[in-house]
């Protein structure tokens, strides 16, 4: 029997059958090596805000103006620059602008076309010409190739190059030109993105980032806590789904599951009028909604009252359910004294804001009435049997996972759980004891379980688990010793409403304890950095997102509407290019219009966090050191083929 690197030579010879071809690739992967790393961008917490998060991917977070500026420098005024980056945001919308007012727009065409030309050039000077082409416009590859190619020193050629261009003006093809080539140029600036969790809950349009991220040509995703919460309603888990509904109902958003997913709400609102129609539901008020129809309104307020009872019924019976869980506490409905109106919690009692339970029985509180089994179970196939909904899990679990570990930084969405002492917790996982990494793991392996495993008990129990991830002390993506919603919605004693932080993040600035967590995960702590959403940067407090002198990086700093008065900004997000790390922290985004007819981009300032001494080169990144391993791998196959190992394939 061959041995199994002749087998692996063998195999690679199909892709290189001869000394031609395996040189070949190995020069140009050399070549590969030394060019600049790509950049990478980073945002987390994006919480449905499409339209501030399309700004953000659009502008690279700033580095479109970058590249402007690295082009044109002092020979364009900054008016012209940022009209240029407005038209390289929203080519379409830009150019319907300017055709109101401009009197000759074949000027205008010649002079953006050649700008455009300029930027697209320095854009693409970072990659191989093989990887631009990939990335080229269809309908105007060659034209655009040829273009972004053109030397300076060829003046011969410019006559050739000029021509082009009167050509597109005089054939009326500028226009979808200029969209074309804009587009391409949003494109290369940012070569990877990564998404550190909550794409989920909160604002108006997560369902279409869903499908932005989709069509994005390089990214990953770090699953948030609202975004396992989603997952889990997805695979049919009832306390994820009423959760889910819930939250859209408490933000004024029942139009995402309704008109984005197609998923009827009909028999919950009508089940909801009927039972709770003459309730005045004070404690269910919308947060950061903007409704102005009174009736829809009213509407709103019985859905949220009845999925909130609906919610801490199915809870309940899920804490029955999973006792390893070890939430009893957080079973609260028998702890009500339905006669007095009042709760019991830690020993103590607390009169209730609202006392109208007319869909709980006293004597089995968690369970659910005839109606209330109904709407759940109809409410769980319509989850299960949305492809919109399905698609977006698949894209979440194919490109996601709880954790990332990627060029010399490690990135996750909430904490590693910690305790008092500042050593990594240990956690128990149906009979098990995981901390660190293997906690990680076996969390995102059960998120996996609860869609795909064949075994009954594993798939139910993985679902169970997407519910834990939401609101487990232990969870990572939690990070909080309860989930108060029960009190934050009847009990008015603020103390009530407290929900503790796990001791992570009193260790933020805590080198050591940094540095463990770095080691824990494979990452050597005097280069790697850790990226963290979640918990939102308070700046108007004088809050930093830079933590334990850079090493820790918290960049959830608002995109959320709903937050913006805590944080004082419009969120963080970081910029990772061969010249290092930037944090930029953004203003708050007006709107889509003002950023076309204003040209009012989103306010940014940006930190060096770090600065590479020599400029950072693909060779030193993740993906150049597969490069590497696959040089040595082809030059084992180029020695195989003159040894006479291997024989080529003429």
């Amino acid at each position: 029997m061959k041995n199994l690197e002749t087998r692996y030579l063998e195999r690679l010879s199909d892709l290189y059958p001869t000394i031609a071809a395996a040189s070949t690739e190995i020069i140009n992967l050399q070549a590969i090596l030394n060019l600049p790393k790509g950049t990478e961008h980073f945002l987390t917490d994006v919480h449905g805000e499409y339209e501030a998060f399309s700004h953000v991917l659009k502008n690279g977070s700033g580095s479109v103006k970058r590249k402007i500026q690295e082009v044109f420098g002092n020979t364009m005024s900054a008016r012209d620059k940022k009209s240029l980056a407005t038209l390289i945001y929203y080519p379409k919308e830009k150019m319907s602008i300017v055709r109101q007012t401009e009197t000759n727009m074949d000027d205008w065409y010649r002079v953006n076309l050649y700008r455009l030309i300029q930027v697209s050039k320095h854009v693409a000077s970072k990659y191989t010409r093989s990887k631009v082409r990939k990335a080229l416009p269809k309908d105007f590859a060659y034209v655009i190739e040829e273009l972004i190619t053109e030397k300076a020193e060829l003046n011969d050629k410019e006559s050739y190059y000029n021509e082009i261009i009167s050509t597109i003006i005089r054939i009326k093809r500028a226009e979808p030109f200029i969209i074309a080539i804009s587009e391409l140029i949003q494109r290369l600036v940012v070569d990877h993105l990564h998404i550190v969790g909550d794409i989920f809950d909160r604002g108006p349009g997560p369902h279409i980032i869903m499908d932005k991220l989709m069509s994005y040509h390089s990214v990953d995703i770090q699953w948030g806590n609202h975004d396992v919460l989603w997952m889990g309603a997805a695979a049919g888990q009832m306390g994820c789904i009423a959760n889910v509904i819930r939250i859209c109902a408490r933000y004024g958003n029942l139009d995402i599951l309704e008109d984005g997913y197609g998923i009827n709400l009909l028999p919950l609102a009508a089940f909801a009028l009927k039972v709770y129609g003459n309730d005045p539901c004070e404690c269910f008020k919308l947060k950061a909604a903007d409704k102005t129809d009174p009736e829809e309104t009213e509407m709103n307020l019985r859905i949220h009252k009845a999925i909130s009872v609906i919610q801490f019924k199915v809870e309940g019976q899920i804490i029955r359910r999973q006792k390893e869980f070890g939430l009893d506490d957080r079973a609260v409905l028998h702890r009500i004294d339905y006669e007095k109106g009042t709760v019991t919690l830690e020993g103590k009692e607390y009169r209730l804001l609202d006392k109208n339970f007319p869909t709980v029985d006293p004597s089995d509180p968690y369970a659910l009435s005839t109606e209330e089994q109904e709407i759940m179970d109809r409410l769980e196939r319509a989850f299960v049997g949305c492809e919109k909904l399905q698609q977006h899990m698949r894209f979440l679990l194919a490109k996601g996972g709880l954790y990332k570990v990627f060029n010399d930084n490690l990135l996750y969405h909430g904490c590693v759980p910690l305790d008092s002492e500042g050593n990594l917790k240990e956690v128990s996982v149906f009979g098990k004891k995981y901390r660190g990494k293997e906690l990680y793991d076996v969390l995102d392996s059960y998120v996996r379980k609860g869609f795909f495993a064949l075994d009954g008990k594993e798939r139910q129990d993985g679902k169970d688990i997407m519910w834990y991830i939401w609101l487990h002390p232990d969870s990572p993506l939690f990070g909080k010793n309860k989930m108060a919603t029960f009190e934050r919605y009847f009990l008015a004693e603020k103390e009530t409403h407290v929900e503790k932080k796990n001791p992570y993040y009193t260790f933020l600035e805590n080198e050591d304890v940094i540095d463990r967590i770095l080691r824990e995960f494979g990452l050597d702590p005097k280069k790697a950095h850790i990226v963290n959403g979640h918990v939102p940067v308070k700046r108007k407090d004088g809050e930093s997102p830079v933590k334990c002198g850079g090493k820790v990086l918290v960049i959830d700093g608002g995109f959320s509407r709903a937050y913006q008065k805590e944080t004082g900004i419009a969120g963080y997000t970081l910029i990772y290019n061969s010249y290092g790390l930037r944090l930029v922290a953004h203003e708050p985004f007006e709107s889509t219009e003002a950023a076309i007819a204003k040209e009012k981009d989103i306010h940014s300032e940006t930190t060096i966090v770090s600065r590479m001494m020599d400029r950072c080169l693909v060779g030193d990144t993740d993906i150049g050191r597969e490069l590497k391993e696959q040089v040595k791998d082809l030059e084992r196959l180029l020695a195989a083929y003159r040894n006479g190992e291997i024989i080529e394939k003429i």
